[in-house]
């Protein structure tokens, strides 16, 4: 009687990096710049601004404040997939440290902070809303405590997740993975903006080469072991 060989599991790799990162990358962006336009010059307010100019802005822009609910929506689904294709190609590249599942961890929390800011902004954009100053203002808050340090500091951990074992495994260049560790460190201590407010200005300090660093990564994190390393794993096991 013959015997069929088991059915060897499928290898998938999963979709390519850099158009997930360069996707997440350019409807951030886009949400960032694409109002100002729309509203002729009028940048999205700071919570520690003028109370009478936030409450104008989101009574007088809903088309803009509509247009930045709906594009970090979308930038939140990419970044998703970048994160676990990321952290299932560490896995695949012999990361066995936590360092992988720490990049999914923080990759998820990240665009889920990143939907929940999106959803507190398009709340923002209803006229029946706007017109209750207090009701302005605790949306204002939550909008940006979540797209803001909610986001940031998770997305600190996506980065170290991936730098730390980038370095140890020789994954990456030298510098790109050192990169992400200072970066990942700046992630985490604007933690300090929750409760301190002069602490913001790591916001953006972080956010914005977060996402460059994601597209360089994107483009230099191998899918395979290069023969060499493998040549050297079985010298010193052997």
């Amino acid at each position: 009687m013959a015997t069929t060989a088991p059915a060897r599991p499928l290898r998938q790799g999963g979709p390519p990096l850099p158009p997930t990162a360069i996707a997440t990358v350019a409807l951030v962006m886009m949400s960032l710049t694409l109002p100002v336009v729309l509203s002729g010059g009028q940048t999205y307010p700071s919570p520690f601004g003028d109370v009478d100019a936030i409450l104008d802005y989101f009574r007088t822009n809903p088309t803009p404040v509509l247009v930045t609910a709906l594009l970090q929506f979308a930038a939140s689904f990419p970044l998703v997939i970048f994160t676990a294709t990321a952290s299932v190609r560490l896995n695949r590249l012999g990361v066995r440290a936590p360092g992988a599942t720490i990049a999914l961890v923080g990759g998820v929390l990240a665009a889920g902070a990143m939907s929940i800011s999106a959803m507190m902004t398009w709340a923002l954009s209803r006229p029946e809303l706007v017109s209750h100053n207090e009701l302005v203002r605790l949306l204002h808050d939550l909008a940006f405590i979540s797209g803001g340090p909610a986001f940031v500091v998770p997305s600190g951990l996506l980065v170290a997740g991936i730098a730390v074992p980038g370095l140890l495994a020789g994954l990456l260049p030298r510098w790109l993975a050192w990169a992400g560790l200072v970066i990942a460190g700046v992630a985490v201590l604007a933690t300090l903006a929750f409760a301190l407010p002069a602490f913001a200005f790591l916001l953006p300090i972080a956010r914005f080469p977060t996402l460059a660093w994601l597209i360089l990564v994107a483009f230099r994190l191998p899918k395979h072991r290069a023969p060499v390393n493998q040549a050297a794993q079985r010298g010193h096991s052997s």
